[in-house]
Order: C-alpha cells, then sequence, then structure tokens
C-alpha cells in the first residue's frame, strides 16, 4: 500500500482542524483513502498525518496551489515536509 505522510505545525490546531475536516471530500476525490491524524505529545500544534494514497494521485494534488491555499488559510506555519512512502513489510511487534 503506497501512503503520503505530511508533517508541519499550525497556529492553531483547532482551527486547522476544523478546515482539514471541512477539505475530507476534496481528497477522497484527488485519490486519498483515508489514514490517520497525529499529533506531538509535546506540542499539540505540531502534526503529522498518515494518508493511504495512490503516489501519483498523491503527487498531483499535494503540488496544487488550491492545496497550498488551504493550508496557508488553516494556518500551517511553515511549508509542510511531504513523503511519498511505500510499504515493504508489516511487522507484528
Amino acid at each position: 500500500m503506497p501512503y503520503i505522510m505530511v508533517t508541519h505545525k499550525v497556529a492553531d490546531y483547532a482551527r486547522w482542524k476544523s478546515i482539514f475536516d471541512a477539505d475530507g471530500a476534496n481528497r477522497e476525490i484527488g485519490g486519498s483513502k483515508g489514514g490517520q491524524l497525529l499529533r506531538s505529545a509535546d506540542d499539540p500544534n505540531e502534526v503529522v498525518i498518515l494518508f493511504e494514497w495512490d503516489l501519483e494521485l498523491a503527487r498531483q494534488d499535494s503540488q496544487g496551489e488550491e492545496v497550498r491555499a488551504k493550508m496557508q488559510a488553516a494556518g500551517v506555519l511553515d511549508p509542510p515536509e511531504i513523503f511519498f512512502l511505500e510499504e515493504i513489510e508489516q511487522l507484528s511487534r
């Protein structure tokens, strides 16, 4: 399964989360299969998102101006780090 991992710091998690949630249908249209939302145990404004996503579709979606504008509106402070990942093994422990 291919994944995309996005990390970034936001100004206000609650504000960011409401905008993120409102954009779920657009992510689905762009090929997202869902994923996991995590944040730092030390700083609740540091967000990590692990999506199941076709890598080519994820690359296209992540480069769009619309995505950048939404991140800015949501209060993302720095350019996000985006990692395109391919699963190579499931670990039991």
